[in-house]
């Protein structure tokens, strides 16, 4: 696992990107994967989410994970939340690309293969956040989705807020199409700090793209850290869907609350 400096200080949370290695499952899942969604060993997802909660201090249904769809739906995971069954629990869940919380002792995650992960702490209001940000979250702007739902649920001050741009595909790997620089500009972002030509291609920076995001937000810029790991290049130490296929194994990236202070 790996974990970021703008964070380290902070001893009242814990918080990690977990890497590909050390795990049970085997193939395009080798070896620790922490997705249940993408057609793994359910065994092998069980042992290596049981290894990751021992190392944080937690149990299993304290690790809460949502069903990504590259949407920008965020939900709150509350006291009541705690309250439901393991059926409305997986339901409350379904279609959710960001989390919150100000509950301790709760694991709150996002699973990504080059998506980017972004991960949100205010240390003033101990409040926690997490979100997934492929191309098309990233374009509706889930980061500042995100940091507008911890203003109104928690009364945040943007400039509180510290956020990380975790390990995901790089821009010199990213290549795409015009029509999703097309949705970009669309969204009023500048094409020109986010994308860059190379024999007459485009490749698309969603680092700056998120990193836009978060300043338009209100987050200052010293508060945002941008990990400046690719996981295409990476691929040995880290999942990449994009040399790997859809069916394969996730990281996680998490934040837990380990304790209130005050």
């Amino acid at each position: 696992m790996i974990t970021f400096n703008s964070l380290k200080k902070y001893k009242e949370i814990a918080h990690f990107c977990t890497s590909r290695n050390g795990g049970a499952s085997v193939g395009n899942y080798a070896s620790y994967n922490l997705s249940p969604f993408t057609g793994d060993n359910p065994e092998d997802i069980s042992g290596n989410r049981f290894r990751l909660c021992k190392e944080l201090g937690i149990d299993a249904d304290q690790l809460i994970i949502p069903f990504q769809t590259h949407g920008t739906e965020i939900r709150e995971i509350d006291e009541s939340f705690l309250q439901l069954s393991t059926l409305e629990r997986s339901q409350y869940l379904q279609g959710i690309d960001a989390l919150c919380t100000q509950l301790p002792q709760l694991c709150i995650g996002v699973t990504t293969a080059d998506c980017v992960p972004l991960l949100f702490y205010d240390p003033q209001k101990q409040v926690i956040a997490v979100a997934h940000a492929g191309w098309r979250g990233t374009c509706s702007r889930i980061a500042e989705v995100t940091v507008k739902s911890l203003v109104e649920r928690f009364d945040s001050r943007p400039s509180d807020i510290l956020a990380v741009i975790g390990p995901s595909i790089s821009v010199q790997m990213y290549e795409v199409g015009k029509e999703v620089v097309n949705h970009f500009e669309t969204a009023g972002f500048d094409i020109t700090e986010i994308t860059i030509i190379k024999n007459q291609s485009v490749y698309l920076d969603l680092w700056k793209a998120n990193q836009q995001s978060l300043e338009k937000a209100g987050i200052q810029p010293e508060h945002i850290e941008v990990s400046g790991i690719c996981t295409y290049t990476e691929h040995e130490r880290f999942f990449s869907a994009r040399r790997l296929g859809i069916k394969s194994g996730r990281m996680l990236s998490g934040i837990m609350l380990k304790r209130l202070i005050g």
